[in-house]
C-alpha cells in the first residue's frame, strides 16, 4: 500500500523511484531520493520506503533524514527518527543540537547536549558553537562558562569559530571583561572576530574602545563598518556616523541594507529631511531592495522628521510588511493627528492576518489620545485585553489617562485607577506617576498618586517614599 501510494508522487521527483522489478532499495537510492525531496510528506514517504527496506540504521541516510525536518521545521519527527539509532555517532548528536537550535528550541538543544555528555559520547569542533549558540540565545552564561570549560579540557577551545561565537556570548550577556581576555589571547584573528569586539564594546556603550579598536583592524568588511556606524547613530552622535560612512565610501566598501537603516536612524537624529531624502535616492538609483528594515526606517524616518505623506507613500509600495512596519505607520499617522486613518491601518492590519502586539495598541491608543476618540480608545482597551489577551503596561495605562484628562473626564480616570491592580511587588503605579507627571498636569497626577501612596503602605507598613515621587501638585500658601 505504502508502495502505491508512493508511486502516486513520483512525478515531483521528476523519476521513477522503484524500477518496474521492483527491486530493493539500497542506500544510494535514498540518498538520491531525500536529495530531491521537495517537502515534509514526501519526506515521509521516502522514509517509509528506508524502514521497509531495512536501512533506518544507516547513519549517513539518518543525518540527511534530520536535516530536511530540521529544514521543514518538524523536530518533532527529528526526535522519532534520532531515538530509532542505536548509539547515534557523535555528528549525529550534532546535527540535532544545532537543529534545534536554528530552530529556536534551545532549552532542547541544551537538554540533548547534557544528555551526550551523559551518555559519554564525545565531543568535536563542531559540538561546542552550536551549543554556545543556544547558551547565547537563551542568555544562558552559566551553561556557557561550564561548556567553555569542557572545550578547553578537550582540546577545541582554539577553534576559531568557536571563539568568535563564545566572545559573542560573553559580550551579549554583559561579560565584556570575558570576552576581552578571550580576544587577546587568539593566536588567530578573522574579520569576524575583530567586528564581534567592536559590536560587543558598542552594544556595552564603550564607543571610545569600540572606535579604537575599529581603527586597529588589519581588514573591515561592511558588517565591521554598519556595527561601528550603528554605535554613533544609536548613540546620538549621528555626525560621527556620516563622517565614518564618507571614508566607507572612499575604502570602496558597499554599504548594506543595515547600514542604511542605522544612517536613517542618524538622520532622524539630526531632524534632517533632506539628507533621509538623499538616503532614499542613495536606496533607489543602487537598487537596493525596500524590505521590511528599511521601509520600516524610511516610515520611521520620515515620520518623524515631518513628512507623513513620503511615509505613506514608502507604507503603500512595502509588498512584505513586519508586525514593527504596521506599528510604526499606525504610530506615525496617530502622532500626525490622523486617528481615524491610523485605526484603518490598524483594521487593514488585522484582515491581513498579522497579529497586533502591545506595541501596536500603544500606537492605537495615542491615535485616540491626538484625535479626542474617547469612546473608541475604551472600546480598543477592552479589545485588546479580551480579544488578543495582551496584559496593559505602564504606556497603555498612560495613554488611557492622557485620554481621560484631554477630555476633562478626570472621574472616568479616577475610576480607571481604582480598578488598576495594586501589588506589592510592582513598580507600575510609580512608572505610572513618572509617565504622567511628564504631561504637567496636577490634577491627573493627584488621581495617580493616592494609589501610589497606597502601594508604599503595603510595602513599607509605613508612608515612605522617595524623593521623586514626592506629590509635585501640592500647593504652598504663602503668608
Amino acid at each position: 500500500m505504502m508502495v502505491s501510494s508512493f508511486s502516486r508522487t513520483s512525478d515531483a521527483f521528476h523519476i521513477n523511484p522503484f524500477p518496474s522489478s521492483r527491486r530493493r532499495l539500497d542506500s544510494q537510492d535514498a540518498l538520491s531520493l531525500l536529495q530531491k525531496c521537495r517537502g515534509f510528506k514526501q519526506l515521509q514517504q521516502i522514509h517509509a520506503q528506508i524502514i521497509r527496506n531495512g536501512l533506518s540504521q544507516n547513519q549517513l541516510l539518518a543525518s540527511k533524514l534530520l536535516r530536511l525536518c530540521s529544514s521543514y521545521n518538524r523536530m518533532d519527527y527529528a526526535i522519532r527518527i534520532f531515538h530509532e539509532i542505536p548509539n547515534p555517532i557523535t555528528c549525529t548528536w550534532n546535527i540535532m543540537i544545532r537543529a534545534y537550535t536554528l530552530n529556536g528550541t534551545c532549552h532542547d538543544a541544551l537538554l540533548l547536549y547534557n544528555l551526550m555528555m551523559g551518555q559519554g559520547v564525545p565531543p568535536n569542533k563542531f559540538t561546542f558553537p552550536f551549543v554556545i549558540k543556544a547558551c547565547l540565545i537563551s542568555s544562558r552564561i552559566d551553561k556557557g562558562k561550564e561548556v567553555h570549560g569542557l572545550a578547553i579540557k578537550t582540546g577545541f577551545s582554539k577553534d576559531i569559530f568557536f571563539q568568535n561565537i563564545l566572545m559573542d556570548l560573553y559580550f551579549k550577556c554583559g561579560n565584556s571583561n570575558y570576552a576581552h581576555k578571550l580576544f587577546n589571547k587568539m593566536h588567530v584573528r578573522s574579520v569576524v572576530s575583530w567586528t564581534t569586539v567592536v559590536s560587543g564594546l558598542v552594544s556595552s556603550g564603550e564607543l571610545e574602545a569600540a572606535r579604537a579598536t575599529f581603527e586597529l583592524m588589519p581588514v573591515r568588511n561592511v558588517v565591521s563598518w554598519t556595527a561601528m556606524i550603528n554605535g554613533y547613530a544609536r548613540n546620538q552622535q549621528p555626525q560621527e556616523a556620516f563622517e565614518l560612512f564618507r571614508r566607507m565610501q572612499l575604502d570602496n566598501v558597499k554599504p548594506n541594507e543595515y547600514t542604511l537603516v542605522s544612517l536613517l536612524i542618524a538622520c532622524t537624529e539630526l531632524g534632517s529631511l533632506s539628507l533621509g531624502c538623499w538616503l532614499h535616492d542613495f536606496a533607489l538609483k543602487n537598487r537596493y531592495e525596500l524590505g521590511v528594515f528599511l521601509g520600516t526606517a524610511l516610515i520611521d524616518m520620515y515620520s518623524k522628521c515631518g513628512s507623513l505623506d513620503d511615509a505613506k507613500k514608502v507604507f503603500n509600495n512595502m509588498q512584505n510588511k513586519s508586525i514593527a512596519t504596521w506599528n510604526s505607520m499606525i504610530t506615525s499617522l496617530g502622532v500626525h493627528g490622523h486617528g481615524k486613518e491610523a485605526l484603518a491601518v490598524f483594521a487593514e492590519m488585522e484582515k491581513s492576518n498579522v497579529q497586533p502586539d502591545a506595541i501596536t495598541f500603544v500606537g492605537v491608543f495615542c491615535a485616540c489620545v491626538q484625535t479626542g476618540m474617547v469612546d473608541e480608545g475604551c472600546r480598543y482597551y477592552k479589545y485588546m485585553t479580551e480579544c488578543y489577551g495582551i496584559l496593559p503596561t505602564v504606556f497603555h495605562y498612560s495613554c488611557m489617562f492622557e485620554l481621560f484628562n484631554r477630555a476633562g473626564m478626570l472621574n472616568e480616570a479616577y475610576e480607571l485607577s481604582e480598578i488598576l491592580p495594586v501589588k506589592p511587588d510592582s513598580d507600575i503605579w510609580e512608572e505610572l506617576l513618572k509617565e504622567i507627571r511628564v504631561l504637567g498636569n496636577a490634577d491627573l497626577e493627584e488621581v495617580i498618586y493616592k494609589p501610589v501612596k497606597k502601594l508604599n503602605h503595603v510595602r513599607m507598613g509605613q508612608f515612605c517614599e522617595s524623593s521623586e515621587l514626592q506629590p509635585h501638585y501640592i500647593k504652598w500658601e504663602v503668608g
